[in-house]
């Protein structure tokens, strides 16, 4: 089969499509044949080992599992021992493990795992763009104990996690303000942002301290920064180090005990209850994905490259 790999760290032009081993599923393993899959940041960080504590992870000198991606949309070709819940043919969408690549013609799952069957109302190239996002978004939203009536901020409202914060903030009865550039503002306040912040015009901080939690969606700001917009007793959620990493790491740990204004960070879990839930929101009419570009698997290196702008709206997908 087909998968794309990588046999250094470097830029995305380390990336090669190369023919591998097709898996073969285990007991209690279905076997997916790929249809769409996501580059996410997560990604373009690994493949580049950027932040440098990635090689602890992934493999000091060269990658460790050389197939990158996470999302993933398709259909059943086969079932292991065991498996109840799917059958041959059955279309699913749901997540791999961090180190596991999606990247690939084929992959294997645990029927346990983080797998659903797809929302009829979807393509697959929809399907694969929701759950990295979206399990981000759903950790940001818990850490900063978001509930009805809760104001908060998300800054970065029109990427992958900030456009399923935004929509899921909604959903859990939060007044959500969206901070994003001038270009994603109507898209923000489609998915139904409360207000929305034109980064490029206002400052969020000078707003005052207004919001419950603020939530940092693509590591571009810093508590330094939104601890301003913060009521006391207010949350800071980080999903990265951000500009400042070093006092970011100074503030985290200092956080716990001086002040009122909290920081702390989120990541997202893999989760099979999270990943039906979120299969139930689409198919009620509650929850959209949030597609920036779609590229074929041969343009791969051009889809890292996108993603690398910081500039996406929503979700980059390749299809097989």
């Amino acid at each position: 089969m087909r998968a794309v790999v990588q046999d250094r760290y470097g830029p995305p032009e380390v990336l090669h499509i190369e023919e591998v081993e097709r898996p073969v599923p285990g007991d209690g393993e279905v076997l997916i044949r790929v249809r769409a899959s996501t580059v996410s940041q997560t990604d373009t960080h690994i493949r580049g080992a950027h932040p440098f504590f990635w090689r602890l992870i992934g493999g000091w000198r060269r990658p460790r599992w050389r197939t990158r991606g996470v999302d993933l949309a398709g259909i059943i070709e086969h079932v292991g021992p065991g498996v109840t819940e799917f059958k041959v043919g059955d279309e699913v969408f749901g997540m791999v493990g961090w180190l596991e690549g999606a990247h690939a013609e084929y992959v294997c799952l645990r029927e346990s795992g983080s797998i659903a069957h797809k929302p009829t109302n979807l393509s697959f190239e929809e399907a694969a763009s929701i759950c990295d996002g979206a399990m981000q978004a759903l950790a940001t939203l818990r850490v900063g104990e978001v509930r009805e009536g809760s104001r908060i901020a998300i800054y970065g409202a029109s990427g992958s996690l900030g456009t399923a914060a935004v929509q899921l903030g909604k959903h859990f009865r939060a007044h959500v303000t969206g901070v994003t550039s001038t270009r994603n503002v109507e898209l923000v306040r489609s998915l139904g942002a409360d207000d929305v912040i034109d980064y490029t015009r206002e400052d969020l901080a000078k707003r005052g301290p207004v919001f419950d939690v603020v939530i940092d969606a693509v590591g571009k700001y810093a508590f330094h920064w939104g601890r301003r917009a913060l009521k006391p007793g207010g949350i800071y959620v980080e999903t990265d180090f951000g500009p400042r990493k070093l006092e970011t790491f100074v503030m985290w740990i200092a956080s716990r005990w001086v002040g009122s204004r909290k920081l702390r960070f989120a990541s997202g879990r893999r989760s099979k209850a999270d990943v039906q839930f979120m299969k139930e929101l689409i198919e009620a009419g509650a929850y959209r994905p949030v597609i920036d570009r779609t590229y074929p698997l041969e343009q791969v290196v051009e889809a890292h490259r996108r993603v690398e702008t910081w500039h996406k709206t929503g979700n980059v997908v390749v299809t097989f």
